[in-house]
Parts: C-alpha cells; sequence; structure tokens
C-alpha cells in the first residue's frame, strides 16, 4: 500500500496541478448559446472544460443548444463554429489554462446535439464530473481524456455506422455502458488500478460482444487506464 501511494501522489499533483486558479467566486451567472443546423456532412465536436460538471445528450432540432452556468465571470464558455465544405467544427471551450471549482465555485454545461448529424466528438475533461449520453447520436468517434473525477459514458442504441472509441483515463473512475446485443470490441490496459469488464467474452487480451462477428456496425473502444476505476458494461 504505501509503495501504490508512492507512485500515485506524483501523478495526483501532476493532474492537479493543472486545475488550480486564484479567481473568486461571484453570483452565480447563466447564458445560452445555440448552433443552426447545416449541410455539413460530419461536425468534429470539440468540448474542452477544465474542472467542473458536463452533461452531453440529444434533444435539439437545432446543432447545439448549450446552457451555462458559471460563478466566475471570466470563465463564460466560448462557443465557436466553422464549416469548410462538408465539413465543419464544433468547439465549446472553458477560458484560461489553470481552474478550479473548490467552495462556492459553480460551473457546469449542459449541452444538446441534434441526433440526425453525424458527430465526431473529442472531449478533453480536467476535472470534476461528466455524463456522456450519446447512444441516440450518430456517431463517426469517439475520443475522451479524463483528468481528475467521474465519466459516464452511455453508448447503449443501435449504431448507424461503425466507430473507434478511445479512452484516456484520469484519476478516478470511469464507466462505459453499451448494448450488449451491439457488435464490440473493447480493448483495456495499462494504470493504476481496476479494470472491469462485464457482458462480453473474453478472447486473447480482449473482449467481444457474442453478437461480433454477425454485426452489420462495430463499435471499438480502446482504454488507457489511469489511476482509478475502469468500468465496462454491456447489458
Amino acid at each position: 500500500m504505501k509503495s501504490r501511494n508512492l507512485l500515485l501522489a506524483p501523478a495526483l499533483l501532476a493532474l492537479t496541478g493543472c486545475v488550480i486558479e486564484g479567481s473568486h467566486a461571484g453570483p452565480v451567472q447563466y447564458s445560452s448559446e445555440s448552433v443552426e443546423m447545416d449541410e455539413s456532412e460530419v461536425v468534429r465536436v470539440n468540448l474542452r472544460m477544465g474542472a467542473g460538471e458536463l452533461r452531453v445528450t440529444d434533444g435539439t432540432v437545432k446543432l447545439l443548444r448549450a446552457d451555462f452556468a458559471y460563478s466566475v465571470p471570466s470563465w463564460k464558455p466560448e462557443v465557436r463554429y466553422s464549416r469548410s465544405g462538408r465539413q465543419a467544427a464544433l468547439t465549446i471551450e472553458q477560458p484560461g489554462t489553470n481552474h478550479t471549482t473548490l467552495g462556492n465555485m459553480k460551473y457546469t454545461w449542459d449541452l444538446q446535439l441534434n441526433k440526425k448529424t453525424p458527430v465526431d466528438l473529442v472531449l478533453n475533461f480536467g476535472a470534476g464530473q461528466a455524463r456522456l449520453d450519446l447512444g441516440s447520436l450518430d456517431l463517426r468517434g469517439v475520443e475522451l481524456s479524463m483528468g481528475v473525477g467521474q465519466l459516464d459514458v452511455d453508448l447503449r442504441g443501435a449504431p448507424r455506422h461503425s466507430y473507434n472509441v478511445n479512452i484516456h483515463g484520469g484519476i478516478g473512475e470511469a464507466t462505459v455502458r453499451l448494448s450488449a446485443d451491439a457488435g464490440i470490441y473493447a480493448e483495456a490496459r495499462g494504470g493504476i488500478g481496476s479494470i472491469q469488464v462485464r457482458g462480453l467474452q473474453r478472447e486473447d487480451g480482449h473482449w467481444v460482444s457474442p453478437s461480433y462477428d454477425r454485426a452489420g456496425n462495430k463499435i471499438r473502444i480502446e482504454i488507457q487506464g489511469g489511476i482509478g476505476q475502469i468500468n465496462v458494461i454491456a447489458d
């Protein structure tokens, strides 16, 4: 246990060191943003949150509906959208480089994406809690980088295309939920902690769903563990 703590301490300092800022909290402010639909064939959605609470789901007829709450005025999220030909990029970013939500600070994003728009989702999440309900979206790829906290990713639903999911674990717990009848291939490795897989069959260092070989659309998951718990649940 002592040697484990010695390994864990510098990594914890390295990750938490990037989320400290001397900003003072004030009254909670609220803002909303939206982005209209266009004819883009694929939208790359880049989410960069230093610290806070994040929720992503479907539920809007627009490309994006976003509701924000923040108690540090300089942290008002920046929303940018650009298009080049049939490709588009949507970026939502917490300003600054160092963040924390200690004390009375509040920082939340509630994001709704259009389920008919093909989406390539990239999330860089520093600290806090993130819940991503993505199973109803038209996903073309998912890449998640987690710092300190809890990450819950729900991919349950019938995939409209084959796509890859890459998750880089941090300090805390990450849970990925999938439909048991989907075509799933999962690899999980590395890190200090435990990796729990339920509902998939173990084969030569990876896991697959019983329907993997005959599935038309497949989900390939690669998880690089950090310090903490990784859960992959197919139900």
